[in-house]
């Protein structure tokens, strides 16, 4: 195998990587610091009193300054993050350096990686100010070495000292650790889910007892698969109430596609992101009712007199852009708001080439934060900052997070 680098011996590829990793994380520290001179410019003194839209946003514990609710944006995407990480990393830099000043030393020191800063960070962001200061006391000397348990035991110990209304409410909160999910995120390409759940065991006794009763039932009907298989099938049974619980009747499925095919054997359904075969899709539906609706096309302009769009517009809109079209945001768009590209009141169409899906924050940012933005292309958005930083989201080739 031909080598990558231009070092000969192995001494000089291991000094190369030695040097490279310190200067990486030397640079993630500068991006730390600047992190927190980022919050300083933008403190909630720099809002001016023409600034009447915008608020004051609180990224770290109690005590830790607040910063003006539309700096994050800016910072976010010049790391290369959605506005949420941004927020998220501005906040973790801002806790350490604020609430946590033995660890910041460690951490501009090189003794200890901004990545466990970060993770401590985290943990400390909700107790009380005297909290802060008692985790950073005894964690601070040995955080590089510091494993997650003996944070949590650290930042656990401090919330009952200096907040023990708040650790008792936990407490009972945890007493009950019963949930139930269906993790729809995780979509199998062969149409599986993972379903996970902690119950009383009364409950659990019997929804095993009524699987168990319709899996054999689903054997003696002729079903051959296995008895795993047959008692994942019973769970369906049992929520379309084909098995043995009397519940009032309901819809024995529901199948919403959203397809656009080629002619080709795949499909994509629109609630799950996810990717199937037709031959699923059709095993899927071969039971169910099925209720054909208009096709929209995609590529056929839409418009409406006024100013809202009308039902298959909106839809139009979502089904072209799936989340809101600022950069790295993954809001999914029926959450969004239809945002006219060019102001309504500005002489703006609602139609399909001057509508798209901008969340609740991002919207603010354009309407009040002296964002502005311009459609390039079909699917490809051109923003530019309040500080003239230009960013172009083409969401043709979506990233994937």
């Amino acid at each position: 195998m031909a080598a990558t680098t231009e070092s000969d011996t192995a001494t000089a590829v291991l000094a190369a990587v030695r040097e490279d990793k310190s200067a990486a994380d030397a640079a993630e520290v500068r991006m730390f610091q600047a992190a927190v001179d980022w919050a300083a410019m933008h403190s909630v003194d720099s809002i001016g009193p023409a600034a009447v839209w915008e608020g004051e946003l609180p990224i770290a514990g109690d005590g830790a300054p607040l910063v003006a609710e539309f700096c994050v944006a800016e910072f976010a995407l010049a790391i290369d993050k959605s506005t949420d990480a941004g927020r998220a990393y501005l906040g973790e830099a801002v806790e350490v350096r604020y609430r946590l000043p033995r660890l910041w030393a460690h951490v501009v020191a090189g003794r200890v990686p901004v990545w466990k800063a970060r993770q401590i960070a985290k943990a400390t962001l909700s107790l009380p100010m005297a909290g802060a200061l008692f985790v950073d006391t005894h964690v601070a000397p040995t955080a590089a070495k510091l494993s997650h348990a003996q944070l949590e035991r650290v930042v656990e110990e401090a919330r009952v000292r200096f907040d023990p209304i708040e650790a008792e409410a936990r407490r009972l909160l945890a007493a009950d650790g019963r949930c139930f999910d269906v993790d729809t995120t995780q979509v199998s390409f062969n149409g599986t889910v993972d379903v996970y759940g902690t119950l009383d065991l009364a409950d659990a006794l019997d929804l095993d007892d009524a699987i168990t009763t319709r899996a054999q039932a689903l054997s003696e009907l002729g079903c051959e698969e296995t008895l795993d298989v047959r008692r994942s099938m019973a769970a369906g049974d049992l929520a379309r109430n084909q098995g043995t619980l009397e519940f009032p009747a309901a819809p024995r499925r529901q199948v919403v596609l959203n397809v656009h095919t080629d002619g080709g054997p795949f499909a994509r359904l629109e609630n799950t992101r996810s990717f199937h075969s037709i031959d699923q899709v059709r095993d899927w539906c071969q039971s169910a009712s099925v209720h054909v609706r208009q096709v929209i096309d995609l590529n056929e302009h839409r418009w409406n007199h006024g100013h809202d769009p009308t039902p298959l517009l909106r839809e139009q809109v979502n089904l072209t852009h799936p989340t809101c079209v600022f950069p790295h945001c993954t809001r999914p768009s029926p959450s969004c708001d239809a945002d006219h590209i060019i102001g309504y009141d500005q002489g703006g169409p609602t139609c399909s080439c001057n509508l798209a899906p901008l969340c609740r924050h991002h919207h603010r940012l354009k309407t009040h934060g002296g964002w502005t933005y311009q459609r390039t292309a079909a699917r490809t958005f051109r923003w530019t900052s309040p500080l003239g930083h230009v960013h172009v989201n083409d969401l043709t080739h979506p990233r994937h997070t």
